[in-house]
């Protein structure tokens, strides 16, 4: 490896040679027997000895800089006493993300917990003969006009009859009103099942009739709804409309101030397929906004957790520059290295060593720093009661606490015995992508199937969603009887079908797919056990800096340029 440089500078200072002789200051021709001019070969020899000296001492410290580079915190504590801030930034870190996520978990709990259930007491509310788990439906015209006169009635007498305290949102509904009743029905529709005739006219047409709460006086109107007569020969779907407020006050258990809510309810009555069956159900969104006038007696307002949460994203934020100074520093030192190669030794580097320099862990760092960092900030506006965006801020919040978990491994992996993780992981990982990508045609294929044919009959099969969700529980050992015993038994081929079907597909991903996926694995984990045992083969970049005997104690690390150190500096780990 150094012969090669050695011919590199050789080749230079032949060159150099030659300047200095054509040069004007030069006594080029009978002078040199005399002694005057030209340089006395114990000088040439002197100086190509520095020369390659000079080259030794440069390769000496690529090496030390290549190896302090790739050293773990402890060993670089030992090298140049620089003590591990970034390793215990990290460690704090974890501890704080995880108390944020904790924290925000339990508010966000009770807020869906508020959601869920007002959405329930409103079914049981509004929704005649509700029960629950049990699809709602009805099968005549009085009974449907029966269930709409039943939520308007308790619509109307909802602060009366309610055990939850709830308020009218007026101005929401048509022509100003609080509660809008519309049915929606084809322009012109005439069948004729006797005929095998139809006339249909596919424009919607929407006819809507709005009332009011009799506390807020009666409007025009307003008891209209009794005669309101519903087209069912060439209806589509009525639908109820209204919104309802409502304070969510448990929030105080938390020292949190209570939110206020408005419900947006709506009644569907789904008469599309026009089978006989009109299907009934309640939609409830939710919409978060800050209280006017709390006054919370014995509470004063705290600010310790927007303190809280400005400090960890402060702590990520700081992370993150040096996490970036340390990308940037291995960038910096890849090219370093490149050059050195090529201009000095006269070799190439490979993309394999070239992205050595390159951590990938500190890109996973920086990720999750930057989703803590946006979470941090929403879940600020939402104790401030200026965002209501909680299922965003728990995805962030939720990713980067993974991230940062994930990315303990990376101090793991320092120590062999704990790096058997991550080396079989990236061992297997090529071989484990091209047979998920062959067993991934395999599998969309029994998607599409299983849809198409049993979807009409299965409950399990009736979209792309439930189907993957079905066959990847199937691959897992769940509901196998389950999925056998709900299969309508409609007509003989379909049901021999549905067998042939699933009994394959078992058979070819557990017994098969499902092995040889493990035996994947084991294969990477035996090859990794058996190089630990032989001799390890390692990449040029690692031999490189293998010729570099210096242990981190010896003091070679510790270089003049130390003293000028700043702060970010001192932040190795």
């Amino acid at each position: 490896m150094a012969s090669s440089g050695y011919t590199c500078v050789q080749n230079q200072d032949s060159s150099t040679e030659k300047d200095r002789l054509l040069s004007s200051v030069a006594k080029y021709g009978s002078q040199d027997h005399v002694g005057g001019g030209g340089p006395h070969p114990s000088c040439l020899v002197a100086s190509d000895s520095c020369h390659k000296h000079e080259h030794e001492e440069e390769e000496a410290a690529l090496r030390r800089k290549l190896k302090y580079f790739f050293m773990s915190p402890c060993d670089k504590y030992h090298a140049k006493g620089r003590k591990p801030f970034k390793l215990g930034l990290q460690l704090l870190k974890i501890i704080i993300v995880t108390v944020q996520l904790v924290l925000f978990g339990l508010s966000n709990q009770m807020v869906v917990t508020f959601r869920e259930e007002n959405t329930a007491a409103f079914k049981h509310l509004f929704l005649e003969g509700y029960q629950d788990d049990v699809p709602q439906a009805v099968h005549t015209q009085e009974e449907m006009y029966s269930h709409i006169h039943f939520a308007i009635e308790q619509y109307m007498a909802i602060p009366d009859i309610s055990l939850g305290r709830y308020a009218y949102v007026l101005g929401v509904g048509v022509n100003g009103s609080a509660l809008s009743l519309c049915q929606r029905y084809f322009r012109r529709g005439t069948i004729d099942p006797v005929n095998d005739t139809f006339d249909i006219d596919p424009h919607v047409v929407t006819d809507c009739v709005g009332l009011n709460p009799p506390t807020y006086g009666s409007a025009p109107g307003n008891t209209d709804y009794k005669n309101f007569t519903l087209k069912f020969y060439k209806l589509i779907n009525v639908t109820v409309d209204f919104q309802l407020k409502a304070i969510n006050i448990q929030t105080i258990i938390n020292n949190e101030i209570p939110d206020c809510y408005t419900f947006a309810i709506t009644i569907s009555m789904d008469n599309r397929a026009h089978s006989g069956k009109v299907k009934i159900s309640l939609q409830n969104q939710a919409t978060i906004r800050e209280c006017k006038d709390t006054n919370v007696s014995g509470h004063a307002e705290s600010y310790a957790r927007v303190l809280f949460d400005v400090l960890v994203a402060i702590v990520c934020m700081l992370s993150l520059v040096l996490c970036g100074r340390s990308i940037l520093r291995g960038i910096l030192l890849q090219r370093e290295y490149v050059w050195f190669f090529k201009h000095k030794l006269c070799r190439s580097v490979n993309w394999e060593d070239r992205m050595e320099f390159i951590n990938g862990w500190y890109i996973l760092l920086i990720i999750s720093d930057m989703f803590t960092i946006v979470g941090s900030f929403i879940k600020v506006g939402i104790e401030s009661k200026t965002l209501s965006t909680y299922d965003m801020c728990g995805i962030l919040l939720g990713t980067s606490t993974l991230l940062v978990w994930v990315g303990v491994i990376r101090y793991l992996s320092f120590f062999q015995k704990y790096n058997i993780l991550i080396v079989t992981l990236r061992a297997a990982f090529p071989n484990v992508i091209r047979f998920c990508c062959c067993a991934a045609a395999i599998y969309m294929g029994y998607c599409f199937c299983g849809w198409i044919v049993l979807g009409p009959y299965h409950t399990k099969f009736r979209s792309l969603s439930k189907v993957s969700e079905c066959l990847f529980s199937l691959i897992n050992g769940d509901d196998m009887f389950v999925t056998f015993a709900e299969m309508e038994k409609s007509g003989t081929l379909v049901w021999v079908f549905s067998q042939v079907y699933l009994y394959t597909f078992i058979s070819l991903f557990i017994y098969m797919v499902l092995s040889l996926f493990i035996a994947l694995i084991t294969g990477a984990y035996d090859t990794i056990m058996a190089q630990t045992q032989d001799q390890v083969c390692i990449t040029n970049l690692h031999a490189f800096i293998a010729e570099c005997t210096d242990t981190p104690s010896s003091g070679k690390f510790r270089g003049p340029e130390g003293s000028s150190c700043s702060f970010f500096c001192c932040c190795d780990g």
